[in-house]
């Protein structure tokens, strides 16, 4: 069967800038301080008390002349007396990302400017020219600008939807500082990438599928028999196809711009995992966390995804679903059918990452309850009130039993934001 044919003249071109800030941590640390960021070598870590502790951001000059860069370790940076290290203050950070976003207001209206990340965004300025004049002349004035008020750099890719313009950004505007893709000249750049871990939106686990299916270029998967790919990866497999395609249905700001059609929780634990009832509390504790996601956007699924990480000296792991037979944000049904899967699959190893999901996705107020259990809708509303009493008292005003266990995590990172220590 043949692929379908793809109008591109049919597609509106939006003119989409996704705007990043390089080394956004790291800069605005060094202009905290009075520094300057393109000069100074600086490393933000996760915990100055420990040596083990993760650089999750670093300035231009320590990459280049200390080699230290996100992902490196807290004992791999050298003593040097012009060596700064400082640790995460995500509030600062969203206080400057909040300033940034404002000037923005100047370039487009507030409702067409989409917040990605902490430092990225898109702008949507139409389909030939914004208030400023075509989008490579507004993204020139918006580098300038950054650069005046913030003494930020940052990089700016242009295209026709989301997809596109983060594409750009990631592949090509990153190394020249502002690049344009449109549907005509895409293909030429983005086909040839290889591997496809280097594609948005496909994660090693995903590539690994389309290896073993013969597929190992955009392009590959690009002019890949749709109807297979579909099979294989379900809804999926036709988002992989015609993002391969350089086509993106989703609405600037929509939550599944990157592929993501489940509330899905991931963390790397803080220490290894030996016994499987101390997993089990941080599986329900992630539980909650997704519920919690999936009822805050008031959304049910049917579909639960367990994924277990052993240890690097074990290494390998799994990652299964279960299909349930009615939609669920009730936190106690993702669980138990997490116990299933982990039940099912687990080895004994010793765990060192936990990922859960909830797919399958619909809306929890169409969701009939079952007449056989009349204790269910009960459930369900607990759930709600708990998630109000959290988002008005603080996150740990409520937390299970199994939280303040040695096991437990949910404590320790309520206290975080972003993942780090506020302040």
């Amino acid at each position: 069967m043949n692929n379908p044919s793809i109008d591109y003249s049919s597609y509106p071109d939006r003119g989409l800038l996704c705007v990043d800030m390089k080394s956004f941590y790291a800069s605005c640390a060094a202009i905290d301080r009075g520094l300057d960021p393109l000069t100074c070598p600086l490393a933000v870590v996760a915990d100055m008390n420990r040596r083990g502790s993760v650089v999750l951001a670093a300035t231009p000059a320590m990459k280049k002349k200390y080699g230290i860069r996100t992902g490196s370790r807290l004992f791999e940076i050298p003593s040097a007396p012009e060596i700064v290290i400082v640790s995460a203050q995500m509030k600062k950070y969203l206080e400057v990302s909040t300033q940034v976003t404002n000037l923005f207001h100047k370039f487009v209206p507030k409702e067409r400017i989409h917040t990605y990340s902490v430092d990225e965004s898109f702008l949507e300025i139409g389909q030939n020219k914004g208030k400023f004049g075509i989008p490579e002349e507004t993204a020139q004035m918006i580098l300038h600008e950054l650069k005046e008020t913030f003494h930020l750099d940052a990089a700016i890719g242009i295209g026709p939807n989301m997809l596109l313009s983060k594409l750009c950004l990631d592949l090509e505007a990153k190394k020249t500082g502002i690049a344009r893709w449109t549907y005509h000249d895409f293909h030429e750049k983005l086909w040839p990438v290889a591997p496809l871990s280097e594609m948005w939106g496909i994660g090693p686990r995903i590539e690994h599928r389309l290896n073993r299916m013969g597929i190992w270029s955009v392009g590959q998967l690009a002019k890949f028999p749709l109807e297979r790919l579909e099979k294989t990866f379900g809804v999926m497999g036709n988002q992989l196809y015609y993002h391969a395609n350089g086509i993106d249905h989703s609405d600037p700001g929509a939550p599944i711009i990157h592929g993501q059609l489940s509330y899905g929780k991931s963390q790397i634990l803080m220490r290894d995992y030996h016994k499987s009832e101390e997993v089990k509390y941080v599986i329900l504790e992630m539980c909650e966390e997704v519920a919690r996601r999936a009822r805050r956007k008031g959304h049910a699924g049917r579909t639960i995804s367990l994924g277990i990480g052993y240890s690097k000296s074990e290494g390998g792991g799994f990652h299964r679903s279960v299909t349930i037979e009615h939609p669920t944000s009730i936190t106690m049904d993702i669980y138990h059918a997490c116990l299933t899967l982990f039940g099912r699959f687990y080895n004994g190893g010793v765990v060192r990452k936990i990922s859960i999901a909830l797919g399958n996705i619909t809306e929890d107020a169409n969701v009939q309850l079952n007449l056989f259990d009349d204790g269910r809708d009960k459930k369900r509303d607990l759930g709600y009130v708990m998630d109000e009493i959290r988002e008005r008292y603080g996150q740990d005003m409520l937390l299970r039993a199994v939280s303040w266990t040695e096991a437990g995590t949910a404590l320790h990172r309520s206290r975080l934001v972003g993942g780090h220590y506020a302040e």
